[in-house]
């Protein structure tokens, strides 16, 4: 087997991960990132086991999203929050609950076949529970029980549902899902506590990629990096684009051309009740009109992250661009790129937080009291094609040795880096018996408590509450 030099461009969720694999089955990777801190691109909260919040994707793209998020789990088991997830159909959204049982129930019968295959993909917990429903009686019954401080039951986690959301504004029933939060703060804290550790793996954080050229036998490429005080060339006989929704520049760099979109969007940080312990909650509604969907997203210490799709909270108009065929970079209006860059200005932070905040109390009327907590968690998304529904995606080629990671849901990242190992051991850089095997489960797991400080440390270096770096459940859960 030749030995290889692997670039990767980029410290996302899919950089990362790449990094982490590579090193780990015996690969000699260079990890250029530019910010002093790994998976700081746009934000992530949830697991998307099975895609519940998009009913405008297809069934096929739900089972791709099932089993990447199960891969994913077991991959990166410190940054999942085990907490279910609660669907609520408005009355004012033309959909019905009814509409999604099919949906749920093929994906359970996906989940059992998963198993199946190997016990190990039960992490979602059992298969016959992976969804339950909430008929108004139900609901209605739970308004009289007080919260508990650690639920341990799936009636437990939907107290506090029924007692703050205003039944009238929804249909019935509820439906309560196995879809888990992710943590951010926790998974790049991890995979840098990871990466460092591996003899495999040069990570260069604070460092720029400010060019990249082709060789001229085609069988390789220079990287010319800067971390602001030195300058160095490097030649790699494999290069990964991870750069996220920068992606398109090193296209350009290397003459590639490739059709995409990107995406500015944001989420919201807000502080409300502290006296419960919520299940994430999303209320279904049209992208992109006044009635969007509202997602509610529960950390510790009272803190909720929002979403709310309308072109106020968290869509924005011409925030969604696309490339021309004389780049492969969208055109991002330049007052997205000063927000990504450099600060958002606090007055619209304030505004669209507000909004954020109406929007959720539409549906939960208590919450009109939340504040706003922090600058909103924010970046920009990339969308391989011209379809922006799409929602599972991996990576593309362009030749032998360059591979394009274009995960849209950070689910995406492990089947992105199996298909670079298939290349990776058609060059010869890689062995025949590591394709697919997934022989490690865990990239070597740093201890807890390391976890928890480096989490805390990076939230707090973002300007984040550190409480956003905490998860509510751990594995092991009776709850999960």
């Amino acid at each position: 087997m030749v030995s290889a030099n692997i670039a990767i461009v980029g410290g996302g969720v899919a950089g990362a991960t790449a990094a982490l694999y590579l090193s780990r089955i015996g690969m000699r990777v260079t990890l250029f990132e530019k910010g002093e801190s790994l998976v700081s691109g746009p934000p992530f909260c949830h697991l998307h086991a099975g895609g519940n919040l998009y009913r405008e994707i297809s069934d096929e793209q739900c089972v791709t999203l099932l089993r990447q998020s199960i891969d994913l789990l077991r991959f990166y088991p410190y940054a999942v929050d085990f907490r279910p997830t609660v669907i609520a159909v408005p009355l004012t959204d033309t959909g019905e609950p009814g509409d999604l049982y099919p949906r749920l129930e093929m994906l359970r019968r996906e989940y059992q076949r998963f198993i199946a295959e190997d016990e190990r993909n039960q992490v979602l917990g059992d298969p016959e529970t992976y969804f339950r429903l909430y008929d108004r009686e139900s609901v209605e019954a739970l308004r009289e029980r007080e919260p508990v401080a650690m639920p341990q039951t799936p009636d437990e986690w939907m107290i506090p549902v029924a007692r703050e959301v205003d039944l009238s504004t929804v249909k019935f029933p509820l439906i309560m899902v196995q879809e888990y939060g992710l943590n951010l703060f926790r998974l790049g804290a991890g995979a840098a506590l990871s990466l460092q550790k591996l003899d495999g793996c040069d990570l260069q954080l604070g460092t720029a990629v400010t060019a990249a050229t082709r060789s001229d036998d085609g069988n390789g490429f220079t990287v010319t990096a800067t971390d602001g005080e030195h300058t160095t060339q490097q030649r790699f006989d494999y290069l990964i684009n991870a750069a996220g929704f920068r992606t398109g520049e090193i296209d350009d760099m290397l003459g590639f051309q490739r059709e995409r979109m990107v995406e500015f969007k944001a989420a919201y940080v807000t502080k409300w009740q502290e006296s419960a312990v919520w299940p994430e909650v999303i209320f279904h509604g049209e992208r992109g009109t006044p009635n969007g969907m509202a997602q509610f997203t529960p950390y510790p210490c009272g803190f909720v992250q929002l979403h709310g799709m309308t072109n106020d909270i968290t869509l924005f108009d011409e925030g969604l661009v696309g490339s021309t065929p004389a780049s492969a970079q969208p055109n991002l209006d330049e007052r997205f790129i000063e927000m990504i860059d450099r600060e958002w200005e606090w007055s619209c932070v304030e505004r669209r937080s507000r909004r954020a905040i109406e929007h959720m109390a539409r549906y939960i009327p208590a919450f009109i009291d939340a504040e706003v907590a922090s600058k909103p968690l924010f970046g920009a998304q990339q969308i391989p094609g011209d379809d922006p529904t799409l929602r599972a995606a991996d990576v593309s080629f362009v030749g032998e040795r360059y591979a394009r990671c274009e995960v849209v849901k950070a689910s995406s990242v492990l089947s992105m880096t199996d298909a670079i190992v298939e290349r990776l051991v058609n060059l010869g850089y890689a062995d025949a018996a590591v394709q697919g095997t997934r022989t490690f489960d865990v990239p070597a797991v740093p201890p807890e408590q390391l976890i928890e400080t480096e989490a805390s440390s990076i939230a707090e270096a973002r300007s984040y509450p550190t409480c956003l770096s905490r998860r509510t459940v751990r594995e092991g859960s009776p709850a999960a």
